[in-house]
This record gives C-alpha cells, structure tokens and sequence, in this order.
C-alpha cells in the first residue's frame, strides 16, 4: 500500500463508498503479509513511495509466484518488480500473473506512468559485455516511470565514441556509467556533465580485473567529485539511487 492508495481509501469512506470494516480489512495486511516463506512488506511503499522489490535468486519458482501475487493483490498501485529471475522464474510468474513484461533477468508490473517532463536518464557502458548490467538498470528506471537512453560501447579505449555523445550527456538529469575493467569511464563521464552520476563497476575484465574489484576500487577513488558508487553488478541498485535523487524533481 502506498500513499495514493492509503488517499483513496479514505477518500472512498467519506464518500460513502465502502464501510469501516472494509477498511480496516483491507488495513490488516498494511504493516506485512506472513507467507510462511516469506513476510512481504505491504508498508514499503507507504514509507518509501516503491514497493518491495523481489529478488529471484534463491527463492523457488512457486515463492516467486506467491510473493509477486501478494504484491499485486495489495492495495498499492505501484510498480511490482522481480530482479535477477532465473528463466524458470520469469516463466512461472508470468504464466500466473499476466501482463508482466521482461527484460532480461527482470519482470516489471504495472510500471509507473512515464515522466515526460524529466528528460531520459543516460545509461552508458564502456563494453558490450556491460550490456545485462545496462539492461537491469533500464528495466528498473522504466518500472519507476523514468525513460533511459542506453548508450552502450563507448569506454576510454576509443574515446572518441563517448565524444560524440557529450551533449545527450549534459541534458540528461543523471547519468549511469556501466563499467568493468579498471573503470575510468566513469571518471570521464564525471567531468564532462554536471548531472548526477552513479556509477556501476561490472565483473568484466581479464587477470587483475579481479572480477570487478579492480574496477569498484577506481570508481571510488575518482578524481570526479561527488560521484556515486553502487556496489558490483548492481544495475537495480544504480536505478534507484537515481530514483531517489531525481525524487524531488519529479
């Protein structure tokens, strides 16, 4: 349930729509839903403005199926969304719960309206090999109502490709700099736009890459000042950092 929703109840009761015991039926579940596997946080997005969010690795097809329902069975009319599913997942929740959409790894449901006054977030990567990253992010921006231009194969190797890009750059409200390897793109990004940037470091690269470390560690000790650092391979976690610091301005 969120604040809309919370409105629109009691909206409802004034009006003479409903009763106060359907209020308070449909309030019972507010605080959280106890599946027996899994307590679904209906309060999320009254105190956050999103709903919870379902992380598919480690959970069985059927929980997937059983929390998602929850989520969309609440009063809440926000976006529902299940990040890093398995192809069994993506099936099962899908075939059970219509009208879902899939982008890689990641199911969104009832996706919030687009922002057409916020121009597109910038979503770059220095690889193609950052694309599933990219991909994840894009998929969560667009279940927040945020529109995204994804930008792929422009790192520091030919810098030229990322030049050509500087004025999509600088209009855009915030960037995402997807990156493995040593991770300077992001460092370059940084000092070519003003705009908030959060940036990825991916476990792609050869020998002292160390799966993403190497690039993590660079991206934090940037000369760019204040850029924002999520953890590895997080695009979800990138996307709503971007959420949250575009929230006052939508």
């Amino acid at each position: 349930m969120d604040a809309a929703a919370v409105r629109k109840l009691l909206d409802q009761l004034a009006a003479g729509e409903i009763d106060a015991d359907e209020v308070l039926r449909r309030l019972r579940a507010l605080p959280y839903e106890d599946l027996g596997y899994a307590a679904v946080d209906h309060h999320r997005g009254l105190r956050l403005g999103v709903p919870e969010v379902v992380y598919g690795p480690g959970k069985s097809a059927a929980q997937c199926v059983g929390i998602i329902g929850s989520l969309l069975s609440s009063s809440s009319e926000g976006p529902v969304l299940l990040s890093r599913a398995a192809e069994d997942q993506v099936n099962a929740v899908l075939e059970a719960w219509p009208g879902g959409s899939a982008w890689g790894s990641t199911v969104v449901w009832r996706p919030r309206p687009v922002q057409a006054d916020v121009e597109p977030v910038a979503v770059v990567t220095a690889g193609t090999a950052d694309l599933p990253v990219a991909s994840e992010c894009a998929a969560t921006l667009a279940g927040l109502g945020l529109r995204c231009d994804v930008v792929a194969d422009v790192g520091v190797a030919g810098l030229h490709r990322l030049l050509d890009r500087v004025p999509m750059l600088q209009r855009a409200p915030a960037v995402v700099v997807v990156a493995g390897m040593e991770g300077a793109l992001a460092s370059v990004v940084g000092g070519l736009t003003a705009a908030p940037v959060v940036a990825v470091p991916t476990s792609v690269g050869y020998g002292a890459a160390l799966s993403g470390v190497t690039a993590l560690l660079a991206m934090l000790s940037s000369c760019a000042s204040g850029l924002v650092v999520v953890g590895i391979d997080n695009g979800f976690g990138a996307a709503f950092a971007v959420h949250r610091l575009l929230g006052s301005r939508r």
